[in-house]
């Protein structure tokens, strides 16, 4: 299957007010037209507002299918879910977390990206949709998108194909990641694997390590 960008979103924080407090968030983007540069930590135009958990190296540009968007739609019936509503910077078509393998690295435009982790919902995804049952849908679901990492700097821009560089031979995907944590527990198989994965971020090889750790 071809892998398209089908849009590019960015976004700043901005403050918001959700159950009686003020909010810093960057999860509204916004699709963008032309060419975007994207430098090692994120795209031109965006940004993050708590970089303890988003951004960074590892989570640089975070990518959700445009195939999830029709299951969302028959399921929030009354919400409008425009391109960037799940705070992604990347719309993609053909690129799903049951066939991304952890280390894939991606062409897109100019620039070289590499799978790392899925997406985990945080309370800002409720905050977006104005719904406190959406993280515990989003995460069940298993339509939890992805993030890549810069290998190499370059411009990208909607319409591009991505074309895949290089794939290692591990087999384990972007969806085994959110399997074991969050439906099959038990699979240590699995966690031995993840936890030896080199692509995949420190903090996610660390809770594997120390799930392991409890299971001796």
């Amino acid at each position: 299957m071809t892998m398209r960008l089908l849009s590019v979103n960015v976004g700043q924080p901005r403050q918001v007010l959700w159950k009686g407090r003020t909010v810093a968030t960057g999860i509204f983007k916004e699709s963008v037209a032309g060419r975007v540069p994207l430098r090692q930590h994120n795209l031109d135009g965006d940004a993050q507002a708590d970089l303890s958990v988003h951004g960074g190296p590892h989570k640089a540009v975070y990518l959700y299918p445009a195939e999830h968007y029709a299951g969302w739609r028959q399921e929030l019936r009354d919400m409008a879910l425009p391109w960037g509503m799940f705070g992604e910077n990347f719309t993609t078509e053909g690129i799903l977390e049951a066939t991304m393998q952890i280390g894939d690295r991606l062409r897109i435009g100019t620039a070289v990206v590499r799978v790392t982790e899925p997406r985990m919902p945080c309370y800002k995804l409720g905050l977006r949709f104005g719904r406190d049952d959406i993280l515990k849908r989003f995460l069940a679901s298993g339509r939890t998108g992805l993030y890549v990492a810069v290998e190499h700097e370059g411009e990208v821009e909607a319409g591009e194909t991505f074309t895949l560089l290089s794939r290692d031979n591990h087999g384990v995907t972007v969806a085994d990641i959110t399997r074991v944590y969050a439906h099959e527990k038990d699979d240590v198989d699995t966690m031995q694997r993840l936890a030896q994965l080199p692509y995949l971020s420190a903090p996610w090889r660390e809770y594997f390590q120390e799930q392991l750790h409890k299971r001796r």
